[in-house]
Formats: structure tokens, C-alpha cells, sequence
């Protein structure tokens, strides 16, 4: 089955400020209906880039059962570290960026490999939400909640 993710985050232009998430699923069931899940979390203090990456590993691990995904994404940051392999080289220099500089974030991105692991993930760079509305609906979620610590976290999560 066919699953699309679309995320976004928002840490509204300040990493020391509240940041938010979207992510919505659509996908097609064996007996042809639609669904759709939405999740959004607000109000954390962390930078953009978390934000993106959390959106990211929400979606994956709503998926109960292994799916092929296409992930669609605005962040350069999440697109570009899995089509580049960062995370290969990282691992085998043990989450090393160069000589003493460690890695950021790997709490989030082992969590996100670890969702990641069961399904086949093809990951869409979606330049400004260009032609996709559900982009869009990501940005407004991600935006809302970092705004108002608003939380639309499905409960199947």
C-alpha cells in the first residue's frame, strides 16, 4: 500500500522560541476509500530543523503495519542528509561530523531511522509547497501549533 506524508516545521524564526509540526498521511485502502491522518505538536523550544524531523518520524510511526512511503518535505536538511547517506557516514565515524565535531540531533535521527527501518521510503524535496496543497495544510498545522500550543495529536500515535 501506497501511503504519502507530507510534512513541515516551524520554529517561526526564532531557535530559542517555540517551534511546531504537521504531518499529514493520505493513503488508499485495499477497498479503494480514502483516509487521512493529521498530527501537529506546538509550543517546544527547539530549532527548525528538529521541527522538520519530528514531523518526519511522527508520520513513519503512525504506520502500523510496512507501507512504501513517499515522504514530501520542504526541509533541505531532512531530503538531503538520506539521499546524500549522510547518516551512513556519520554512523560508521560514530556520529562524528569531522574531527571532534559531533553530530546534532541524533537522538532524532536514530528515532527516525528506527521508524524508517520497516518501510520503503522514497523522500520528495517540495520546493516552497509549489503545486501541493497538503504541503500547505502542513505549514498552516506546523505554524498554528507553534503559535498557540495547539495540539492535534491523533491518538492512534
Amino acid at each position: 500500500m501506497l501511503v504519502k506524508i507530507y510534512t513541515d516545521g516551524s520554529a517561526r524564526g526564532n531557535p530559542d522560541g517555540p517551534g511546531g509540526y504537521g504531518a499529514v498521511l493520505k493513503y488508499v485502502d485495499p477497498k479503494g476509500n480514502l483516509h487521512e491522518r493529521e498530527f501537529s505538536q506546538g509550543y517546544i523550544r527547539t530549532t527548525n530543523n528538529r521541527m522538520e524531523l519530528m514531523a518526519a518520524i511522527v508520520g513513519l510511526e503512525a504506520l502500523k503495519k510496512p507501507c512504501e512511503v513517499e515522504l514530501y518535505s520542504d526541509s533541505q536538511y531532512l531530503i538531503k542528509a538520506f539521499n546524500e547517506h549522510w547518516i551512513d557516514g556519520w554512523i560508521r565515524k560514530g556520529w562524528k561530523r569531522g574531527k571532534n565535531e559531533p553530530v546534532k540531533n541524533v537522538d532524532l535521527w536514530k528515532r527516525l531511522l528506527a521508524a524508517k527501518e520497516p518501510h520503503q521510503v522514497t523522500f520528495i524535496w517540495v520546493k516552497g509547497h509549489a503545486g501541493h496543497p497538503e504541503n500547505e495544510r502542513c505549514d498552516a498545522l506546523a505554524t498554528q501549533a507553534a503559535d498557540g500550543e495547539n495540539r492535534i495529536v491523533d491518538p492512534g500515535v
